[in-house]
């Protein structure tokens, strides 16, 4: 995303303030802002039986101005 902002899936049950401490914790940034919204799990279906995946939660950080924010994952 643009304006500093990076967005990651979370569990459902991390709330914004702990998001923010651990951001700022683990990669040393400042974040100015957290927002947040609630993803519904997808239906799925194993012959006659119906369920579901479990939902989560997308959080958008926004940084502070000026700012870099470089990681890297390896699989």
């Amino acid at each position: 995303m643009g304006k500093n902002q990076y967005t990651s899936n979370v569990e459902s049950g991390f709330t914004k303030t702990e998001i923010k401490h651990w951001v700022e914790l683990f990669f040393g940034v400042k974040v100015v802002a957290v927002n947040s919204h609630r993803l519904p799990g997808k239906g799925r279906r194993m012959g006659p039986i119906l369920g579901h995946t479990m939902h989560y939660r997308r959080m958008i950080i926004t940084l502070q101005l000026g700012i870099l924010f470089h990681f890297h994952f390896k699989n």
